[in-house]
């Protein structure tokens, strides 16, 4: 099986002369960056291990300094570049708590055992998120990610059960 690969954050921009990037990060961890020595840059289609040399926040960013990039030049061609981890390097979550990746593609079945479709995205409301489950026929249905509605999730088996609320239908 092949190695699974989940971004963590994505190179805007060059930051300064000596050869520091711009990451807007896309996990809720970012002091991951400052954790790990190592992390993967996924760019044109190749990855590649870099070594994080200084890592600071600035702004909605976060500034990182590699070791293997020396000035700015080199590191404008890591623009658009975005940085991974395995999945054995994601940050341990707490017990019936899931990353979005893991419930994008779960098939969604109610309480009598039907089939209603397949999580095909996760909107984050602030309040719960709402997996939005894309149906075979009809239109998508918005399940809030709620206790209350769903009922078990099993990320190995593929599977999501709810109960869904009356009228959601």
């Amino acid at each position: 099986m092949t190695e699974q690969y989940i971004t963590v954050g994505e190179i805007v921009n060059t930051q300064g002369v000596r050869g520091e990037v711009r990451v807007l990060p896309t996990t809720d961890f970012p002091e991951r960056f400052a954790k790990n020595k190592k992390i993967t840059l996924f760019l044109k289609n190749q990855r590649r291990n870099l070594t994080i040399e200084k890592v600071w926040p600035h702004k909605q960013f976060i500034i990182i300094k590699f070791a293997e990039i020396p000035d700015m030049t080199a590191a404008e061609k890591l623009k658009g570049g975005l940085l991974q981890v395995t999945t054995e390097e994601l940050t341990p979550l707490p017990e019936d708590s899931y990353y979005i990746f893991q419930i994008v593609g779960l098939t969604v079945i109610d309480e009598k055992g039907q089939e209603l479709g397949k999580v095909v995205q996760v909107l984050q409301t602030g309040a719960n998120d709402v997996y939005v489950v894309k149906r075979e026929q009809g239109k998508d249905i918005l399940i809030p990610a709620l206790k209350s509605v769903v009922k078990k999730i099993d990320v190995p088996g593929g599977k999501m059960e709810v109960e869904l609320p009356e009228g959601l239908l």
